[in-house]
């Protein structure tokens, strides 16, 4: 008898339910933004009112001006294009820590695949994600006066991305049932990661304080390759894209195994 492959069933799961995927996304879309006045604009708003204010703080407030070396001398341009990245990522594992307790109704009920609830978050994410990327290039053609040729690379960065932040998500989400401070250790967390990121720091001075921390930061290749690709217009590196894929996959793999493992005492925690 065949040896059964791990993770097969795991995977058979997200591939059967992508009609119920698309519709815990329509539900979640439908939840945050129906009923609204601004209704999805609310995608582009935040990240420019973030904007606006970190821009006031740190280039007017305490005069901080990239250096010579930097992929652009726009400031507001330059923060913007790396906390794209980041805002998908960082909204994928904060909403998807409380997503199983959440739904605990689904999963105490039925045969429910749980696994599917953190990715149609990041699906549900990617609407305001694409807003805010489109709002990125035009601002940058307008203001910069740059339209990169290499545009078209940037939906395969969304590969590892999700890959990355799916695989943590099902950590974090399963953590929740069993440990309920997992939320609010996340948001700690999540504050220390956002400033050893190169978002707001170069990564240049960022290197000299900590080069280790930059370096192992699967963040760090993410906010390069974006930037590269939006404000230089040039091409990943190659390094820069094995790095996204090898984190993406492991954190992936890690992630699936843990949520397999823990995800048979749910219905008797919940």
């Amino acid at each position: 008898m065949a040896r059964r492959i791990p993770g097969r069933h795991f995977l058979h799961n997200l591939v059967a339910g992508r009609s119920l995927i698309y519709q815990l996304v329509r539900r979640d879309f439908d939840q945050r933004y129906v009923g609204s006045i601004a209704g999805w604009l609310w995608g582009i708003i935040h990240p420019l009112t973030l904007l606006a204010v970190y821009t006031f703080v740190f280039q007017y407030a305490f005069g901080i001006k990239l250096r010579p070396d930097a992929v652009t001398d726009n400031f507001p341009l330059y923060l913007f294009c790396g906390m794209l990245p980041w805002m998908l990522f960082s909204e994928t594992l904060q909403r998807s820590a409380g997503c199983l307790v959440d739904n605990a109704n689904l999963l105490k009920k039925s045969v429910f695949p749980s696994e599917t609830l953190p990715l149609s978050i990041f699906l549900s994410g990617l609407a305001s994600h694409a807003l805010a990327l489109v709002l990125a290039i035009v601002a940058t053609g307008i203001w910069a006066h740059t339209w990169s040729l290499t545009l078209w690379v940037l939906p395969l960065y969304l590969a590892p991305l999700a890959l990355f932040s799916l695989g943590l998500s099902w950590i974090a989400a399963a953590l929740q049932v069993y440990l309920r401070d997992t939320a609010q250790i996340l948001t700690v967390v999540l504050t220390v990661w956002f400033w050893l990121t190169p978002i707001f720091i170069e990564e240049s001075r960022l290197s000299q304080i900590a080069p280790a921390v930059v370096n192992w930061n699967p963040l760090t290749y993410f906010v390069r390759s974006y930037r590269d690709t939006i404000l230089g217009g040039t091409l990943p590196r190659l390094s820069d894209i094995a790095a996204m894929a090898g984190f993406g996959l492991v954190s992936c793999i890690l992630g699936g195994l843990f949520f397999r493992q823990t995800k048979r005492g749910f219905a008797d925690v919940l």
